[in-house]
């Protein structure tokens, strides 16, 4: 595979995927170019997750792991992975579950499309050819209709707000202040998205097939989902003062 110009890294948070994660690695890196990194964010794994990835860690250096003292949510551990990988030079970011719902065929085109200069690559479930499988219809209608809520409320022409498997560029990361990013779960990337076009960064969504777990729990429930469609009306309410923000320039550490 050729190696690409821009320095990429895919952020990865886990909480008790012991039996998802080693395969997870394994199948992204066989579709990825050599130069393209993963980071691990875990959140005390009591199923041992984060010593597993330190093992993998040791015999191969394109895996970095980040260890956090507790179960703090799925946002701050989307944060937390950007800050590090903005810290360490990187110049786009994906966002990933580790339970094969998001799967790794598709990260070639998302890697194609941030290194044709995208601001934000969303893989959506919601154009024409995405879809999702083994879902039932009580979860079909929350996320299809969490969406179209947010997309209504909102007035950003995004088809996937709620969708997690998504790459960004660092200026889109360095623009949305993720430092002031305080949701988490569905809200977060509604959140997260909904800043970015404020910002007046064009998202480009693509198709994928969104495949339930199946090793594991699923870590989403209804209540987390009617909280995300809740906060939608905050995040609007914000948007003027959001738009006006000025935001200090972004200066990696080394």
């Amino acid at each position: 595979m050729k190696r690409l110009h821009l320095k990429i890294l895919i952020v990865i948070p886990t909480y008790n995927e012991i039996e998802n994660i080693e395969l997870l690695l394994a199948s992204v890196f066989k579709v990825i170019p050599s130069s393209v990194e993963a980071l691990v964010v875990d959140d005390a794994s009591p199923d041992g997750t984060g010593k597993k990835v330190d093992a993998i860690a040791d015999s191969n250096d394109r895996v970095h792991v980040l260890h956090r003292a507790g179960k703090q949510g799925l946002g701050t551990a989307y944060v937390a992975g950007f800050k590090w990988g903005l810290e360490k030079g990187f110049e786009a970011l994906i966002e990933m579950d580790a339970d094969f719902s998001h799967d790794p065929v598709y990260l070639p085109e998302m890697l194609s499309r941030l290194e044709k200069g995208a601001a934000g690559v969303i893989g959506s479930r919601y154009v024409a050819g995405g879809g999702t499988k083994n879902w039932g219809i009580g979860r079909k209608i929350l996320s299809r209709g969490g969406s179209l809520y947010s997309r209504w409320i909102l007035g950003a022409p995004i088809r996937d707000f709620t969708g997690g498997f998504n790459g960004w560029n660092r200026k889109t990361l360095e623009s949305v202040d993720i430092d002031s990013l305080r949701s988490d779960g569905y809200s977060f990337q509604i959140e997260l998205k909904y800043r970015a076009f404020l910002r007046g960064f064009k998202l480009i969504e693509f198709p994928i097939i969104f495949e339930d777990r199946k090793i594991g729990h699923s870590k989403m429930n209804r209540r987390i989902v009617i909280e995300a469609l809740q906060r939608v009306w905050t995040f609007r309410f914000q948007a003027s003062e959001f738009r006006r923000k000025e935001l200090p320039s972004f200066t990696p550490t080394t």
